[in-house]
């Protein structure tokens, strides 16, 4: 198994969201769209926000647009340093909310995107979700599981949005993986 990288973006300074793929949408001047049927991974990391407690949330993109319908479904595991575990399950979200994160290195998350069936618009896209998170409470979680877009169509990026306020830093890689 081999990577090659096919996007790259790094926040510097706050933004509202951030486009990895997407085509002309994307946050990169790659102007790169998923279009084959292979998997890809999302690397991403200290990603925090402008203000404690915002959370970044993740939506896909179609024709570079993200999809905010009802139509994302999560279930997972999270496991904190300080309490028991979380066994996080919904249905029909607009977007996958991840942790709240602080606003400094410390406070921020890290990630890995697996992403499957992005190109093929008969069946639903998802996304295999590893993460390392430090809140600002602070406390640290290790959510794992995974969130599909249950609509059957092709994505051709993902956007990580603020709830509020904006993103403050991040440093985002797209792989295709060989």
């Amino acid at each position: 198994m081999g990577l090659i990288q096919v996007d790259h973006f790094t926040v510097t300074s706050d933004v509202a969201n951030v486009i990895i793929g997407g085509g002309s949408s994307g946050s990169s001047t790659t102007n790169f769209a998923i279009n084959t049927d292979d998997v890809y991974m999302l690397t991403f990391h200290s990603l925090y926000m402008s203000v404690d407690g915002r959370v970044p949330n993740v939506r896909l993109t179609v024709g570079g647009s993200a999809d905010s319908n009802a139509n994302y479904d999560r279930s997972g595991k999270t496991m904190y340093s300080n309490q028991g575990f979380s066994n996080p399950g919904d249905v029909n979200l607009t977007q996958f909310n991840m942790l709240s994160c602080g606003t400094t290195q410390v406070e921020s998350q890290q990630g890995v995107f697996y992403l499957y069936n992005f190109n093929d618009s008969n069946k639903a896209s998802f996304v295999q979700e590893e993460m390392a998170v430090a809140t600002e409470t602070p406390e640290y979680a290790g959510p794992m599981g995974g969130f599909a877009l249950t609509t059957h169509q092709a994505c051709d990026g993902v956007q990580f949005v603020a709830n509020a306020n904006a993103i403050a830093n991040g440093v985002f890689t797209l792989y295709k993986v060989i």
